[in-house]
C-alpha cells in the first residue's frame, strides 16, 4: 500500500534536507500547512531549526496544534527533529511560550561545563538506553550530527531511547514513547547512519500502516 507521510512546513524547519533523506529511501512526503492537509497522512514528522518561542507562534498560526494532540491521543506515527523535539514538550528554559505538550517534561539548557562549547555542535556517538525501531541488535557504533543549546529533561526516563555523552554527564539524544519518536539531533545530515535511522522509521510506518487496515 502506498504510505503518505507529512511533512510539516511551519517556516523553521529545513524542508529541503529532509525531503532529499526521503526521496533517496524513495519515499515522496505531502508538504503539510493546515489542518485539511493531515487528513490522507499515515505519519508526521515535525522539524524546526531556530528558537522555541518564534516556532510555537508560527506553529499556531497554521491551526494545526489541536490535530497534533489528536494525532498523538490517536497514538499515530510522529517524528520530531531537532527542535521539533522540543516543541514537543511541555515548556522550555527558551522562551516563555507553552510547548505542545503531547511529551511530560521540559526542555533546559546545557549545563556550562569547562572546555564544552555551547551551542553543542558536531559530531557524536549515539548511548542506545532502550530498545526501540529506531535500532537493531546488531548495531554498531552510531555518529549523529549534532547542533542544539537545549536539551530535553523527560518527566519519564523510561521515554529516553538514546543519550549523548556532554561535558562528562549524559544529555537526551532520542525520544521513544508510544508512537512519538524524536531526535535531538539531524538524522538528514547525519550521512548513512542518519539514512539507515529514518529508514528503520519508515519500515515501522509502514508496519503500523498495515496492521491499521
Amino acid at each position: 500500500m502506498k504510505i503518505n507521510i507529512g511533512l510539516i512546513d511551519y517556516g523553521m524547519g529545513n524542508l529541503h534536507s529532509v525531503e532529499r533523506s526521503f526521496n533517496r529511501l524513495k519515499q515522496p512526503l505531502n508538504i503539510v500547512k493546515g489542518p485539511k492537509d493531515i487528513d490522507n497522512c499515515h505519519a508526521l514528522i515535525l522539524p524546526g531549526v531556530g528558537a522555541f518561542d518564534p516556532a510555537m507562534k508560527n506553529l499556531k498560526s497554521t491551526e494545526l496544534i489541536p490535530k497534533l494532540n489528536q494525532w498523538a491521543i490517536e497514538k499515530k506515527p510522529l517524528l520530531g527533529i531537532c527542535l521539533g523535539l522540543q516543541l514537543l514538550f511541555e515548556s522550555s528554559e527558551e522562551g516563555n511560550s507553552k510547548g505542545l505538550g503531547i511529551l511530560k517534561g521540559k526542555i533546559k539548557h546545557l549545563p556550562q561545563v569547562k572546555d564544552q562549547l555551547i551551542p553543542h555542535m558536531g559530531w557524536a556517538v549515539l548511548n542506545q538506553e532502550k530498545e526501540c525501531p529506531f535500532f537493531d541488535k546488531i548495531d554498531r557504533t552510531q555518529w549523529m550530527y549534532f547542533v542544539h543549546s537545549f536539551s530535553a529533561i523527560p518527566l519519564r526516563n523510561e521515554d529516553i531511547a538514546a543519550t549523548v555523552d556532554y561535558g562528562g554527564s549524559k544529555i537526551t539524544a532520542i525520544i521513544w514513547k508510544d508512537t512519538i519518536a524524536a531526535c535531538q539531533f539531524h538524522p538528514e545530515k547525519s550521512g548513512k547512519s542518519g539514512e539507515i535511522l529514518l529508514s528503520r522509521w519508515l519500515y515501522w510506518v509502514k508496519s503500523i500502516a498495515l496492521t491499521s487496515h
